[in-house]
């Protein structure tokens, strides 16, 4: 039995998924690990288009120097940096330091947990 390939919005979705509460992932990371390389602005848009329905994330995800990229003060800007904090993560100026909140899966982990 043939099973259809995943989107490559929906290989995105799967890889935010991923993301354990208190840990943050770039972009550029989340394409990467979804097999597109350079296409970190895809994930903003596949993360903008993903149903309600499958509960992502979608806050867990900074761009590469570890800020929220919505912007500043906006209603969703606040509600990012709220949800991070309730988890524990440390948002300073907007920013979050990667070197202490990182996600950094094992490979173990993306070979069992992902589909494509």
């Amino acid at each position: 039995m043939k099973t259809s390939k995943p989107s490559n919005q929906e290989r995105i979705w799967q890889v935010v998924q991923l993301i354990p509460e208190g840990k943050v992932s770039s972009y550029g990371f989340i394409a990467d690990l979804a097999g597109l390389p350079r296409r970190a602005r895809f994930v903003s848009t596949a993360l903008r288009k993903a149903p309600a329905h499958i509960e992502l994330p979608w806050h867990r995800v900074l761009n590469a120097q570890g800020e929220i990229s919505i912007p500043n003060y906006t209603p969703l800007y606040e509600r990012q940096w709220e949800l991070l904090e309730r988890e524990g993560i440390i948002v300073k100026k907007g920013k979050v330091n990667l070197a202490l909140f990182s996600w950094k899966p094992d490979i173990t982990e993306l070979m069992f947990s992902l589909s494509f």
